[in-house]
């Protein structure tokens, strides 16, 4: 299945047909005015150490959701899904390595285990489209370009690493827009983490991203780095974390909620 089929259907059609299998790609442009959500599923004995890691660190990881352990159903952003099924493709992690990439984690799944949903800067992409912020990698349909940092998260129990960011190149002159826009969604990361100058930020080449799809600068444009929610997947790596399954790059939770309900003015 394409994702322009996906384009036109129900936020409860669309999670179909990512259970079933029939679409396991990314869903940036997917569900517009969704909000869309990171994974983060750990054990029940260092939940509580995560949970208050992203209580400390609310710029990449802004929590939305916890499930009860053993349970993988939303309650807040969408009862009747399954965490299980209902995300493209998981990646599972070892030990700080990746070491299986599914599209259905049922046969990962134990009664010990507590799922975290955390905003996603995909939430606030349809608010700067809706005030004429151009999205260059929505209208190439490809995925925005993700950077590792040399900032460093505040660390607690076991969980310490870099932040990670997303780029979006933004003419000049809507910079101040594209922040104030991006604002209003606190819980979808908000303002931008960094502006211009990627070397400050430890980014020495633009052309090498981590993940996602180069976009090369035109002359008017302002590289604006908003904070990620693959950021757990790099303190995983630096963690060396016993045990973690995240959503894989770009492929996100779509949930009932509308991207407005977590506003603010």
């Amino acid at each position: 299945m394409e994702k322009s089929e996906l384009r036109d259907l129900s936020i409860e059609q669309i999670r179909h047909h990512i259970r079933s299998g029939a679409y396991s790609g990314d869903t940036m442009g997917v569900a517009d005015g969704h909000v869309q959500a990171n994974l983060v599923i750990l054990p029940k004995e260092v939940a509580f150490d995560f949970l208050v890691f992203c209580q400390r660190n609310p710029k990449p990881c802004p929590l939305l959701d916890v499930t009860r352990p053993g349970s993988p159903v939303p309650e807040l952003l969408a009862p009747g899904a399954d965490l299980r099924t209902d995300i493209p493709r998981y990646r599972v992690f070892r030990r700080g390595e990746l070491v299986d990439e599914p599209t259905d984690i049922r046969s990962y799944w134990r009664d010990d285990l507590v799922a975290f949903l955390l905003g996603c800067s995909a939430t606030f992409d349809n608010a700067l489209r809706n005030a004429r912020v151009p999205l260059r990698f929505l209208d190439q349909d490809t995925i925005p370009p993700v950077y590792e940092t040399n900032v460093q998260c505040r660390p607690v129990g076991p969980f310490h690493g870099p932040v990670v960011v997303t780029m979006r190149p933004i003419p000049g002159e809507l910079v101040v827009k594209a922040t104030q826009v991006s604002g209003r969604f606190p819980s979808a990361h908000g303002t931008p983490f960094h502006i211009g100058y990627p070397e400050q930020i430890g980014i020495t080449d633009l052309a090498r991203p981590r993940y996602g799809t180069h976009l090369p600068l035109r002359l008017s444009e302002v590289p604006m780095f908003w904070a990620c929610g693959v950021t757990p997947q790099a303190v995983a790596m630096a963690s060396r974390t016993e045990w973690m399954i995240t959503h894989a790059p770009a492929h996100m939770f779509l949930s009932d909620r509308h991207y407005e309900q977590d506003a603010v003015v």
